[in-house]
């Protein structure tokens, strides 16, 4: 572990450093409560110009590695396309830093195993981006779920989907090379680990991804059945022809259901429903949330981060959780059930 990564370890303020100025990393420095940003890096001269003007005292410059060898920088962000999270987020632990990656992580379960192994080994916090896990409707109906307010989980359903934007086929999540794929690898991997996140690990997974609309060499949605080995399954939808934004999450129990809708901004609001079976059944008692306010999971997540680091305990979302979601992706775009 560095010296600056132990001084974080005993309790000062974390230095952060970015790597990726477009829009997650500006989300990111947004919300470093707890934190001071050091350094920010980015192949655009411009957009890390700019990032770096908005907090005072902040060094930019083009290339990552120069941040990441900095002794002043306790814990990197890696918020950059997908060929470059594994390869960065390797070289920010080798250095001995903590690590905030964006999922997916990397582009492939191959891709991903050398991190993990190389953060066990120099003893570092490494966290994976999955921020969804701290919206508030879906904190909420995690903590319903612990309480048993829907009794045992028989089943869960998630749809996920936005409608693209003009020239959305030109971009670089359009390219297998850089994205290692689409939708499925994009909004998909969320929606997978929300799954896992409430099942557990799942044994079997099959389904299919296909192009129905964009003009380019990735899929545009992808369907999944998941299921685990004593038979609780997910049926997952991520879709970039939804058209109009949608995030639905559904678990179903013995006694009852959670649903989630809505992430706010272009998605909706953030809405919560708990629905209880009565004693005679029929129509349930249903209690429901709103959650209007801003978003905050980016900052709650780095509190998580923050608070693993001080801890010495495993994040909210791990390089495991991240291994476990891309080995389902690998084995539904290799077409096999597993």
């Amino acid at each position: 572990m560095s010296a600056a990564a132990g001084k974080a370890s005993a309790g000062g303020p974390l230095g952060v450093a970015i790597v990726g100025c477009g829009r997650v990393g500006r989300k990111r420095a947004g919300a470093l409560e707890g934190g001071r940003l050091i350094a920010v890096a980015d192949r655009d001269e411009t957009a890390a110009a700019r990032l770096a003007a908005a907090h005072p005292g902040c060094a930019e410059t083009r290339t990552w590695e120069r941040v990441v060898d900095r002794d002043d920088v306790d814990a990197v962000i890696v918020s950059t396309s997908h060929d470059a999270l594994a390869p960065i987020t390797l070289a920010a632990v080798r250095a001995g830093k903590h690590v905030l990656v964006e999922k997916p992580g990397a582009r492939s379960p191959a891709e991903l195993r050398p991190v993990l192994e190389a953060a066990r080994a120099a003893r570092v916090t490494v966290k994976v981006g999955f921020n969804h896990r701290f919206h508030p409707a879906l904190r909420q109906a995690r903590a319903l779920f612990d309480q048993g307010a829907i009794g045992p989980l028989l089943y869960l359903r998630g749809r996920y989907g936005h409608g693209g934007r003009r020239g959305y086929e030109r971009e670089w999540r359009a390219d297998p090379q850089v994205a290692g794929g689409g939708q499925l690898i994009d909004q998909g991997v969320h929606l997978i680990d929300l799954a896992r996140w409430f099942a557990g690990d799942f044994a079997i997974a099959s389904g299919h991804v296909a192009t129905y609309f964009w003009d380019m060499p990735v899929e545009d949605n992808a369907f999944l059945s998941l299921r685990t080995a004593d038979g609780k399954t997910a049926w997952l939808h991520a879709s970039c022809t939804e058209w109009k934004n949608l995030f639905s999450f559904e678990l179903f129990g013995r006694d009852g259901k959670l649903e989630v809708e809505g992430l706010g901004g272009s998605y909706g609001t953030e809405r919560l429903a708990l629905h209880r079976m009565l004693p005679g059944m029929g129509p349930p008692e249903t209690r429901t949330w709103e959650y209007p306010a801003p978003d905050e999971s980016w900052q709650l997540e780095f509190d998580d981060f923050r608070a693993a680091i001080l801890a010495r305990r495993p994040p909210l979302g791990t390089l495991d959780d991240a291994l476990a979601a891309l080995e389902i992706v690998e084995a539904i775009y290799a077409g096999r059930a597993r």
